[in-house]
Formats: structure tokens, C-alpha cells, sequence
């Protein structure tokens, strides 16, 4: 049953099965972060969101740095490092007295996380040839809904004991999957460094074609925190939908990207078809919102009926954005400065993090149907962007060589 979650050999497999001892991991330590802080360590809500604001700036300010290393010194290196480096940081909360103690691990554990992440990603771009990587990269995604559910699932079991004991064994049992992700990584192959080049180092930061992508791939990706972080507050106070839509709408969103994904990635390995797929996708995104914007004020029933059909318009949207993000994230970038770009591709989601809960609610909840309405306006016209950008890219000389724009 597993192995349909995987690629079907070489290192695309290996790089797979790691993502699912990681992301394992890292679903157990998103359901009860929060808690962990709150209740054991007894910081206050304040507090803790100073540290994950904080933690978040120093992943994106030092995102770019950390990808170039891992062009310098090997990727491989840098992702055994950081996960081994995240292993008993992660293990520190265990020591943790007070908030100075605990901005300290989380903001070097940031450090640590950003390097595994720009790693991750060099990794894909050193050991798959350019036609396969984003058909992997939506395995590796694939693979990691599956495993998050595992850790959330398991995460609930904790809740459940709420118990010092069992938050105790859920920061051990997320730093033995650090380590196990380390250790697993000394599997893969090595991908050389690249040798320093004349001129700039951080050749990304002055590929204006390249950092515009970022961005705008970034307020696409906005779209993540909607299901999250959104939508549950429009159906508790605009619609008469049972509050348990929310969590059927959730399972029915990771289920499909776990069945969709890879399929939706087909055919955009070349930036200028995963330019039309992200316009495709944000035009599915644009056509949820359009949907939700129809729930307020109707009977529950067709509430339900309504909220689901907009919740498939979204995760269609979902999957062939994404697929389209990789696609030019890899395409648009020189191949021997992929751990940098994969560095700066990965801030433009971050920034979309920071902004959409704020920016999205406000619309969607404050303004009701004529912000889900602007909204979807929003992603129609990004994602409409995308085709013009990779054309300019091409202009520039900047990007990967590949066929020519259509």
C-alpha cells in the first residue's frame, strides 16, 4: 500500500522514504507546539507567538544563505548536518526554563530547519534528472500528507493522556526522527559542490525575473492557510453548516492531494507549462472562492453541498499550483546554483505564511462575499502573471536553457 506513495526506484525513492520519517515527525510537533509551550513550559499565548514569529524571520533571513552553502559544500552534507544539528535542539526543550531560553532553541533550531529545507531541495535538483523533478517533488509531497496525518493522528493520542509525560515523549520522539532523518540521508549519494565563480555570490538576489516569481508564487501560495486557518472561521460565523464540516473538509483535501498530486505534476517539468499549470490552478483557486463567497445565508444543508463543491474546486486548484510552482522554481534556475534559488523559491512561501492569516481573514470574514470575491480576483490575476513571467525570464538570459517560450 505504501509503495504507491513512492517513486518507483533510484535515489527519487530514497529521498521519499526520508520525507516520511521526517514529516512524521513533524506532524506530532504541529499539533502540540502550541500546547507544549502553552501548558508544560507555561509561556504565555503572547509569548509564544513571539517565538514562532521570530523563528519564522530568522528562516526566511537566512534562507538563501543556507541554500548557497549547500551549492558550496554538497547538499548531501548539509541536510545529514542540520538534521543531526536539529536532533538534540529539538531534544533541548526538554531543559527549557523561561522565554529567553526558549526564543534561543527556537531560533537556532530556525537556522537548522532552513538549511534542511534549501538542502532538500538541491537534493532533488542533483540527483533527478530536470524532466523528473517535479514529478518527484509531488511524491515527496504526497508521501509527506500521508505521514503528517500519521503524526497528527498520534498527536491526538497524546492529547488525549494529557499528561506532562506524554508531551515529554512527543519532543523526544520528534528529535529521534530528526536523528533518523540524518542518519537515513547518509544513504543518498553524494551531489558534488559547485566551485566558486567569478562576481557575486548570491546571484539570485540580483535575477530580478526570478525574485518577481518569488513573490508572486508566494501570494498564490496563500491559499495553503485558507482550509486552515480561514475557512473554519466562515463556517462558524457565516454559515449554518455543522461545525464538523470543517474537519470532513480537511480529510477530504488531504486525501486528494495524496491521490492527485502526482498526476496533477505531469507535463510541467518546463517552465512554460508549469507557467499555464499555476495560471490553471489559480483560475481553480479563483472559482472556490467564488463558490464559498455562495454559502452565507443558505439552508445547511446546501451549505454542505456548497462548501464541499468549493473545497474540490480548491484542492484541484491546490495540486496543479503547486505542481506549476516547482516546475518553474527548478526551471528558472542555473543548475549550478540550484541550492540557492531552491533557498529563495522557499521564502516566498514563508511570506505568504506571514501575510495570509491576517490579509485573508479580513477579506473573507470582515467583508463576507465581496472579499471572497477579491480574493479570488486576486489568485486569477497572479496566476494569469505567470506565462508573461517566464517569457521575461527567458528575455533576461537569467533562467535554465530549455525549449523556447510558446
Amino acid at each position: 500500500m505504501l509503495s504507491r506513495f513512492l517513486p518507483p526506484r533510484g535515489p527519487a525513492r530514497t529521498l521519499t522514504g526520508i520525507t516520511l520519517v521526517h514529516t512524521t515527525g513533524q506532524g506530532l510537533w504541529m499539533a502540540l507546539n502550541a500546547i507544549y509551550a502553552t501548558s508544560v513550559l507555561h509561556l504565555s499565548p503572547g509569548q509564544f507567538g513571539i517565538g514562532v514569529g521570530v523563528a519564522a524571520a530568522v528562516a526566511l533571513a537566512v534562507s538563501t544563505p543556507t541554500g548557497h552553502l549547500a551549492d558550496r559544500v554538497g547538499p548531501r552534507a548539509v541536510q545529514i548536518c542540520s538534521f543531526l544539528a536539529l536532533a538534540p535542539l529539538t531534544a533541548l526543550l526538554l531543559a527549557v526554563h523561561g522565554f529567553a531560553a526558549y526564543l534561543l532553541v527556537v531560533s537556532v533550531q530556525a537556522v537548522a530547519y532552513s538549511a534542511s529545507r534549501s538542502a532538500r531541495m538541491a537534493m532533488v535538483a542533483g540527483l533527478v534528472p530536470p524532466e523528473e523533478r517535479v514529478s518527484v517533488r509531488a511524491y515527496l509531497r504526497a508521501a509527506s500528507n500521508v505521514s503528517v496525518s500519521v503524526g497528527a493522528a498520534l498527536a491526538g493520542v497524546l492529547l488525549a493522556l494529557d499528561a506532562v509525560w506524554a508531551y515529554h515523549s512527543a519532543v523526544v520522539l520528534n528529535a529521534v526522527t530528526c536523528l533518523a532523518t540524518g542518519l537515513l540521508s547518509l544513504r543518498l549519494p553524494a551531489v558534488p559542490p559547485q566551485p566558486a565563480r567569478p562576481g557575486p555570490a548570491l546571484i539570485v538576489l540580483r535575477d530580478r525575473p526570478y525574485l518577481t516569481f518569488v513573490v508572486l508564487d508566494g501570494l498564490l501560495s496563500m491559499h495553503n492557510l485558507l482550509l486552515d486557518v480561514v475557512l473554519p472561521l466562515w463556517i462558524l460565523r457565516h454559515t449554518g453548516a455543522p461545525r464538523w464540516m470543517i474537519a470532513a473538509i480537511l480529510l477530504t483535501n488531504t486525501v486528494a492531494v495524496v491521490l492527485l498530486q502526482v498526476r496533477a505534476a505531469r507535463g510541467t517539468d518546463e517552465p512554460t507549462a508549469a507557467a499555464r499549470a499555476s495560471r490553471t490552478g489559480a483560475l481553480c483557486l479563483a472559482l472556490a472562492c467564488a463558490v464559498f463567497s455562495l454559502t452565507g445565508g443558505v439552508s445547511p444543508v446546501l451549505a454542505c453541498v456548497l462548501l464541499l463543491a468549493g473545497a474540490l474546486a480548491h484542492v484541484l486548484g491546490e495540486v496543479r499550483q503547486s505542481a506549476g510552482s516547482w516546475g518553474m522554481a527548478f526551471g528558472l534556475a542555473p543548475e549550478h546554483a540550484q541550492g540557492q534559488y531552491q533557498g529563495t523559491y522557499a521564502m516566498g512561501a514563508d511570506l505568504g505564511k506571514m501575510i495570509a492569516p491576517a490579509l485573508l481573514t479580513w477579506l473573507a470574514v470582515e467583508h463576507g462575499t465581496a472579499g471572497w470575491i477579491a480574493m479570488g480576483a486576486g489568485f486569477a490575476l497572479t496566476g494569469s502573471a505567470m506565462p508573461p513571467l517566464v517569457n521575461w525570464a527567458r528575455r533576461s538570459g537569467k533562467s535554465a536553457p530549455g525549449p523556447a517560450a510558446a
